[in-house]
């Protein structure tokens, strides 16, 4: 475990942004580019779940990558902080300003554009602004698939994603953010750009630095634009909802699964049977889609580029063999579109279901896939005999190992004695996830919600290796300051 005491520090604090530099940031961007609306305001100085409230000196939302350099050319003389900000559905709390008030809150939300498809070349170059679903559609239009799917794609912005390394549904076949991108522009903490848009597969010329920025959560600076992989769209798409003889199935499912289809399996979502009824009681639209009382189910796609690309027989031979050796005891296949998207509703509604079930406490973990079954029975074991009657909300990424493993309260306790419990009970699964080599934080990054998990798990090498990166790209620690490290 690391300790504070031995991990450099930054040499600079960031000051409040005096009235002239905000005079001349105003400048920067024009009318259009600023506010200080109250009610803007509190679309961008609150975090989603309500754990951070932030204020800050100013609001802007620069138009150009130009214009981005400009005000952060500002800050950086007057050592003023920045907070980069996309969608704001951040889960973490990265894109919040703190509670001070002397941050400079910079929304890319106007660069919203989409330069250049290449779908001959398999490349879209986009602005950090542009809404994930924009661009999900405008690959469509293009006969392409830009893969990242996830909850919140209707208002998360493509530079939010890339600066989390996002994850979601398609990370099994296509990868996080981290491997979509193929180049980034990115405004540097002393407002210069580099352009680092290329589209290239091939690329051997040193160290590859867009990878310093992926999932740096706006720490070391601000992508503006990026170019990302497009894929084949998918014409051949067979979805089913299974029932499981036990965890250990899913695992040999999954495995099963991908020697099946040739490696074409597109997503496979764990499902327990707590989630499942939560979603039934409170989500419009989501129904039991098997009789019978099961404990674990998955959701999972075959899908190939194709029309008629074989799918469908073989996902009946397939569940058929799964059927004969015992891991699957009952199953739907979606028939039509319409079934498909309300297999899907279910997945989305047990995210949505847990608002109605009292207090939660939530963790975004990920163990070897192979270990998923191993790490569940040992954390919902060691929460029962920590808080008796604790409800575990198991569901999520299995097919890449990630799992939103969350507890929900007591259906005797009150949501305030058992929110009280959050550090002992995040401190244990933890710990479990650490025994097996697993991640405190699978895809949704740390922000300010994780830093002191950070320390507790990362070694002190992997800090001081950060805190240097930091250091040298941000020497006055002016950008996201509080984030990560």
């Amino acid at each position: 475990m690391a300790s504070n005491d031995i991990l450099p520090r930054l040499s600079m604090q960031p000051l409040p942004p005096g009235a002239e530099a905000i005079a001349r940031i105003k400048a920067i961007v024009g009318d259009k580019g600023w506010s200080n609306d109250p009610a803007i305001l509190e679309m961008h100085i609150n975090d989603e779940r309500g754990l951070y409230f932030g204020k800050c000196a100013l609001f802007v939302r620069p138009a150009t990558a130009d214009e981005v350099a400009a005000v952060v050319k500002v800050c950086h003389e007057g050592k003023i902080a920045i907070v980069p900000q996309g969608g704001n559905t951040s889960l973490v709390g990265a894109g919040v300003p703190h509670g001070h008030g002397g941050e400079v809150l910079l929304s890319l939300s106007r660069m919203n554009q989409i330069r250049d498809i290449d779908p001959l070349n398999y490349t879209v170059t986009v602005e950090a602004g542009c809404i994930l679903a924009n661009l999900q559609n405008a690959a469509a239009s293009e006969d392409r698939l830009f893969p990242l799917s996830l909850g919140a794609e209707g208002s998360c912005q493509i530079g939010g994603n890339i600066s989390t390394n996002a994850g979601g549904v398609n990370v099994l076949r296509y990868g996080n953010a981290r491997e979509l991108v193929l180049g980034l522009e990115v405004v540097l903490p002393d407002g210069q750009i580099w352009d680092g848009l290329k589209r290239l597969r091939k690329d051997n010329t040193g160290y590859d630095l867009k990878q310093l920025f992926i999932g740096g959560e706006g720490t070391l600076g601000i992508i503006t634009a990026a170019v990302c992989k497009l894929f084949p769209a998918p014409k051949d798409v067979q979805t089913a909802f299974v029932a499981l003889r036990d965890l250990d199935a899913a695992i040999e499912l999954l495995a099963d699964a991908r020697a099946a289809s040739g490696d074409r399996v597109t997503s496979f979502e764990l499902i327990c049977r707590t989630p499942l009824d939560f979603a039934v009681r409170h989500i419009e639209g989501v129904t039991y889609p098997i009789e019978g009382d099961y404990a674990e189910y998955a959701l999972f796609e075959f899908s190939d580029a194709r029309v008629g690309g074989g799918m469908q027989e073989a996902l009946e031979k397939f569940l058929e063999s799964a059927f004969e050796n015992g891991q699957v005891l009952d199953a739907v296949i979606a028939q039509s579109e319409a079934q498909r998207n309300d297999l899907w509703r279910i997945r989305e509604g047990v995210v949505l279901a847990q608002a109605f079930e009292g207090a939660s406490i939530k963790h975004d973990i990920s163990v070897p896939v192979s270990r998923i079954p191993e790490f569940i029975r040992r954390a919902n074991t060691a929460a029962e005999a920590l808080i008796p009657g604790v409800r575990p909300v198991v569901f999520g990424h299995c097919g890449d190992g990630n799992l939103h493993y969350n507890y929900h309260q007591p259906q005797n306790a009150t949501s305030e004695s058992f929110v009280a419990r959050w550090s002992e009970v995040k401190k244990m699964v933890h710990d479990i996830v650490d025994d097996m080599n697993g991640s405190f934080s699978a895809e949704h990054g740390v922000g300010q919600l994780k830093k002191k998990d950070m320390i507790r798990y990362k070694s002190p090498l992997e800090l001081d290796l950060m805190r240097r990166f930091k250091q040298a790209i941000d020497p006055d620690g002016i950008m996201n300051p509080g984030k990560i490290l």
